[in-house]
């Protein structure tokens, strides 16, 4: 644990002058060390697999549900959807109009409203999921009106070994969507989840006020 705080410490000396929020990546670790994370005061953690992490909250006290965030970072697949949502706070990988109406029934089922992020492959990647920068223009009304589902902002992966400079106009693109949305249909769109443990800085920089860390936290 000692570890964890000094590395939480750098990174906090790093990012200043921003707050972004940091989402702790937990998806290699039991609920045994979710709880131990909690005790030093982390409250938001990431999973990318969502049978796995429902078994792990299962097993947490109360308290730390409570007064903890559990965000869904992988793919999610549909018929993984009844699990995800209601268990999730924010749901950042939404990458098609059919998931966001599939997430949209089981939460109106449930009697909730799930929020969630888009995520958007400005990058044209073919092994990466996520919307195209024409195809979240044409869909992103349809999206915004289903019922039961929360748009917060938008969510990007970017390219590895991808240069610094890359990097920067790719983040930089993403905040400029994230805009460019909320002026043509006058939405608050508040957050924008980029930035991994290669390339948090930068996104940062261009806009981000999630990032999602793992290694450079946990190593």
């Amino acid at each position: 644990m000692d570890k964890v705080l000094e590395n939480l410490e750098k990174i906090k000396a790093q990012i200043v002058p921003y707050t972004p929020k940091i989402v702790a990546v937990t998806k290699y670790f039991d609920e045994r060390q979710i709880i131990k994370y909690y005790e030093i005061g982390f409250r938001d953690f990431g999973e990318n697999r969502v049978l796995d992490a429902v078994e792990k909250m299962k097993k947490l006290p109360e308290e730390i549900l409570k007064n903890s965030r559990f965000h869904f970072i992988g793919h999610l697949q549909s018929n993984k959807v009844k699990y995800a949502v209601g268990n999730f706070d924010l749901i950042h990988s939404v990458d098609t109009y059919k998931l966001a109406k599939a997430i949209s029934l089981e939460a109106e089922r449930k009697n909730v409203v799930q929020k969630i992020l888009l995520q958007i492959n400005n990058a044209g990647e073919k092994q990466k999921f996520g919307f195209s920068v024409e195809e979240i223009k044409k869909q992103f009304k349809s999206i915004l009106e289903l019922n039961s589902i929360k748009i917060c902002g938008i969510m990007n992966i970017a390219p590895l070994n991808c240069p610094d400079e890359m990097l920067h106009k790719l983040f930089r693109n993403i905040k400029q969507i994230n805009d460019d949305l909320q002026f043509e249909f006058g939405v608050e769109l508040n957050q924008i989840s980029m930035g991994m443990s290669n390339d948090f800085r930068i996104a940062l920089e261009e806009g981000a006020t999630i990032i999602r860390l793992g290694r450079i936290l946990f190593e």
